[in-house]
Order: C-alpha cells, then sequence, then structure tokens
C-alpha cells in the first residue's frame, strides 16, 4: 500500500503544527524562520501533490492510490484516501495556490508596532501573532487535503467541517488592515457570519450522514466507504426510498451549497472576503469553497443518482440567478474586495450549472473552472491585495491613474481581469466555453441567458480597471511604488499557468474526463444526440 496520499496531508499538518511551537518573539529575525519554515513545508507539500499527479494514470481504476486505516471498528468507519482525476487536479490547486498564499502575506501577520517603533512583547501581537497565522493557513491546507481524497463520508465530514475552525481565526484575528476604524468590529462578525452559516449547513449534512448510515446498515452495507456505497447503489444492491433519497440529497446538498456559496445561501461570502487580508480572502473562495462543489460531484451525484436528476432544473435556475445577481451586484461595488467577491458568487454559479446539466462537456467544464477560477482569482485578489496594501484603502474611488506610476502592477491587474471575464486565450475561457455548450444541448434557454453573464463580467471587470488604472494619476497614489521582487514571484506563476492552461488545457482534460464520464454513468446519463446529426450519403460518407 502505497502511503503517498497520506504523506500529502500530513506534510501541511505536521508543518501547522512545528509551525506554531516554534520559538515565539518580537525581533524580525525569528518571525523570519517562521515564514521560511512555512514556506518550505508548503512547497515540499506542492513537490507530494506533483508527484500524486504524475503517478495517476488517466485510464486506470477510478479511485488510485488508495489507502485504508481502521479508525472507528464498531460504525465501519476507515480513513480512507484515494485520488480520481477530478480530486487529483484540486489537489494541485491547493498545493499550487498555499505558496504563492504565503508569499503574498508575508508582511500580513507583522505586529503593528506604537509610534516610537516597539511592540509589546508581553501581547499575542507581540509574540505568537506570526506563528498563529502561517499555522492556520497550514492547517486549512491539510484540512481541504483530506477532503479532496477522503474516501470515507464520515471522514470527509469531519475535515469538511474542521476546516471552519482555521479560517474563523484567520477571518476573526487576522483582517484587511484598509478597514478603517471599524475594522475589527466588522472582522467579527464576519467570521461569526461565516461560522454561523457554514455549521449550519453541516449540521443539516450530518443528519443526513446518520440517515445514509442508518439506510445502509438496514441492507446490510455498515459503512461509510464511498466507493461500497456507490457500487451497491449502481448494481441495485443497496435501494433507497425516492422520498428518502431526495431528504438525504437535499441534506447533503444544502451544506455544499452554503460552502459553495450558492444563491441565496451565499451572504456571508462579501462579508468575509471584504474582511479578510487578500491571502485570506484566496483561500476562502480558491481553496475552501471548492470544497463544496468538488462535493457536489463526487457525493451528490453518486450516492444519490435519481435525486440529483429530480432537483437538476431547480438548481440551475438557481446557479443561473447566482450567475446575473453576483455579476450585477460587482458592477455596482465601491469596494475593490467585495467587487471580486460578488464575482465570485457569479462563477460559482457557471460551476454548479455545469455539473448539474448533466452532460460531460458541462462537467469537465465545471472542473475545470474550479481549476482556472482559482487560479485567476487568486491573481486578481493578490494584486489587489499588493495595491490596497500601498494606498490603504478598498474604495475604487480613492485610485486612477495607477498605471502611469506603477506599470507592472497594472499590467498584472489587467491580466487577472481579462482572466476574470473569460477572455480567450486565458484558462478561464476553455472552462466557460464548456460549460455553456454542455448546459445549452440539454437546456437550451439556461444556457442562452447564462450568457449574459459574460456581459455583464466585462462591464464590472473594464470599468474596475479604467477607474482605477487609467486616467490623471491621483495625488494619493501619486508616489506608488511598482511590485517588489517578492510580489513579482507570486503574480509570474498565476500569470504563467494562466496563459498556459488557456492555449493548452489538455494535461488537466486528460485526467478530469474519464472521472466525468464514471460520473455520469452513476446518474445513468448520457450526452444529448445532436439536434442536427450529419447526414450520410449513399456511399457511406458523412457530409
Amino acid at each position: 500500500m502505497s502511503y503517498l496520499l497520506t504523506a500529502t496531508c500530513a506534510v501541511p499538518a505536521a508543518g501547522a503544527v512545528l509551525t506554531a511551537a516554534l520559538p515565539a518573539g518580537t525581533d524580525d529575525g525569528r518571525r523570519r524562520v517562521t515564514k521560511i519554515v512555512a514556506l518550505v513545508v508548503s512547497l515540499a507539500t506542492l513537490a507530494l501533490a506533483a508527484l500524486v499527479a504524475v503517478r495517476f494514470e488517466p485510464g486506470g481504476a477510478r479511485y488510485q492510490l488508495t489507502e485504508s486505516y481502521s479508525w472507528i471498528r464498531s460504525f465501519g468507519i476507515t480513513f480512507s484516501l484515494g485520488a480520481d482525476g477530478i480530486g487529483t487536479v484540486l489537489v494541485l490547486l491547493t498545493a499550487v495556490l498555499v505558496p504563492v498564499v504565503l508569499l503574498a502575506s508575508w508582511h500580513d501577520a507583522d505586529p503593528e508596532r506604537v509610534p516610537d517603533g516597539t511592540v509589546d512583547p508581553n501581547t499575542f501581537e507581540g509574540r505568537r501573532r506570526t506563528q498563529a497565522f502561517f499555522a492556520l493557513i497550514l492547517a486549512v491546507e491539510a484540512m481541504v487535503l483530506v477532503s479532496f481524497l477522503a474516501t470515507d463520508v464520515f471522514v470527509f465530514y469531519v475535515f469538511f467541517e474542521a476546516m471552519l475552525i482555521p479560517m474563523y481565526f484567520l477571518i476573526g484575528g487576522f483582517g484587511d488592515r484598509a478597514g478603517g476604524p471599524e475594522s475589527a468590529r466588522q472582522r467579527s462578525y464576519a467570521a461569526v457570519k461565516f461560522l454561523l452559516y457554514n455549521l449550519l449547513g453541516g449540521l443539516v449534512m450530518l443528519a443526513a450522514v446518520i440517515g445514509l448510515y442508518v439506510i445502509a446498515q438496514d441492507q446490510g452495507f455498515a459503512t461509510f466507504d464511498l466507493p461500497t456505497l456507490t457500487g451497491a447503489i449502481a448494481d441495485g444492491k443497496l435501494v433507497v426510498n425516492p422520498t428518502a433519497e431526495k431528504a438525504l440529497f437535499l441534506g447533503f446538498f444544502f451544506a455544499f451549497a452554503v460552502k459553495a456559496p450558492l444563491w441565496p445561501l451565499h451572504t456571508w461570502l462579501p462579508n468575509a472576503m471584504g474582511e479578510s487580508t487578500a491571502g485570506t480572502a484566496v483561500l476562502i473562495t480558491a481553496v475552501v469553497d471548492k470544497v463544496g462543489t468538488f462535493a457536489m460531484l463526487r457525493f451528490c451525484l453518486g450516492l444519490f443518482p435519481d435525486a440529483s436528476k429530480t432537483f437538476a432544473p431547480a438548481i440551475l435556475v438557481l446557479a443561473l440567478i447566482g450567475i446575473m445577481y453576483g455579476a450585477l451586484l460587482a458592477v455596482g461595488q465601491k469596494d475593490i474586495k467585495r467587487l471580486i467577491a460578488y464575482a465570485s458568487i457569479s462563477h460559482f454559479g457557471f460551476i454548479i450549472m455545469g455539473i448539474f446539466a448533466m452532460t460531460s462537456q458541462g462537467q469537465s467544464g465545471a472542473t475545470l473552472y474550479m481549476v482556472n477560477h482559482g487560479i485567476s482569482t487568486a491573481a486578481l485578489m493578490l494584486v489587489a491585495g499588493f495595491l490596497i496594501s500601498r494606498r490603504g484603502s478598498r474604495l475604487i474611488a480613492d485610485y486612477g491613474g495607477v498605471q502611469k506610476v506603477a506599470p507592472v502592477l497594472a499590467g498584472s491587474f489587467l491580466i487577472g481581469g481579462l482572466a476574470t471575464l473569460s477572455l480567450p486565450g486565458l484558462a478561464p475561457f476553455v472552462s466557460e466555453f464548456l460549460v455553456l455548450v454542455g448546459t445549452f444541448t440539454r437546456y437550451p434557454v439556461i444556457g442562452i441567458i447564462a450568457t449574459f453573464g459574460i456581459v455583464l463580467a466585462a462591464l464590472y471587470v473594464l470599468v474596475l480597471y479604467q477607474r482605477t488604472m487609467t486616467g490623471p494619476v491621483k495625488d494619493s497614489v501619486r508616489g506608488m511604488h511598482d511590485l517588489k521582487v517578492r510580489e513579482l514571484a507570486v503574480v509570474a506563476p498565476l500569470v504563467a499557468l494562466t496563459i498556459l492552461l488557456g492555449v493548452y488545457p489538455k494535461p488537466l482534460t486528460d485526467i478530469v474526463n474519464p472521472a466525468v464520464d464514471a460520473t455520469l454513468s452513476q446518474v445513468h446519463e448520457t450526452d444529448p444526440a445532436p439536434a442536427h446529426p450529419v447526414a450520410a450519403t449513399p456511399g457511406g460518407e458523412q457530409k
């Protein structure tokens, strides 16, 4: 049995413990050691994730590199891990983004000094702030990786909920310093709202997890093992009453829709992203929220195939509302970070629409969208964070003419924005195109209406760029300096990936497509036949 998946999850967990346990101090040297240790751990995790991707065989078994360790025997719970194509690309996404977030957040946890330049060594601000911040980021990474690899329903639930704890402290304890005098109160409100919304979803899911176990146990399947349960359901050996199946589906889906976030369960996201540091905001929308959409594919469709098809039209309508609602509110935002948050709500609508269109193009596009949205949003949000840290304001109106004083920053911001609006040649375009094509083939009206979300995306991105980067140079930005070496090291890989995956997405599609086909077979769906099939000539040739 390979231990690669366990190592991939254990390294950031151990790194979080090590980082938190490092000697505390107020001097810059000790804080630098903490940061370097956290960065090295994240790079080691990236190396392991890359090895997982290399060893994964797209044409092989559904779950590969599997590991299983007995945990709670009396309930058939095992700590089981397995990599499928969808989970593998999301593990890679997470492992790529965390080192970038750490570099971008290098000074976000430095204690604020009093006017004479000193820090009180007896306070948390002076002693443990840096260790806590970087340890929490690594803890989130470990829990997210387990969620993408878990093949035991109970294990997934535990880590699905556990990741809320470090995220709560990252939002509430290490918020955006550009939030003004009410910043601390607003951070506390955003953190509590994030926690309550997601805890409610988790409690509903817990009831559904227990219900699934009871039903399975009554039919001789006293286990939480996902491949066993989905295989038994597919073979007809485990039969769930249609009414019970719908109730269980809704229990799981509600939790995932909150985390995704799907309209109208989205309202915690703008607060959480707006009050967080740029790095934490990237963790929320590019990493943690992807667990929700990923789980819809793995658990909702696999465990409850008939209920998934029953509720698909209603979910598509909610996703469509989310696309338009998020885009319209983004257009009217005055706060840069809240604009990006509402744009993400719109993008998650596309992802969920692709999942429940029940077509191979839609689900492949949705999976690629998870990856590409993570990269493009990270690029846009982190550059926005660099911009905000220089000016000390999140308000769009406080900027103007930045491209004349910081051209590299402005250019990076433009690339991130163009990727967000899915410009052809950049990574999100491929994903959005596949989602729209896959949706149109089964639900043409929804597919047509959803395309207006692209028009609105162009509006809010280009208006944001125009108001902040072009025009006369405002006095408040006249002395603004361009990106530094560390910041360039953050932006460069994200820009490179955005362009590479926009021009050549094949490495990802080769991994994803077999898993998508397996998911569609679980719900007994095939792609719709073309409305106008190709005709054949009398000689047998197609024309």
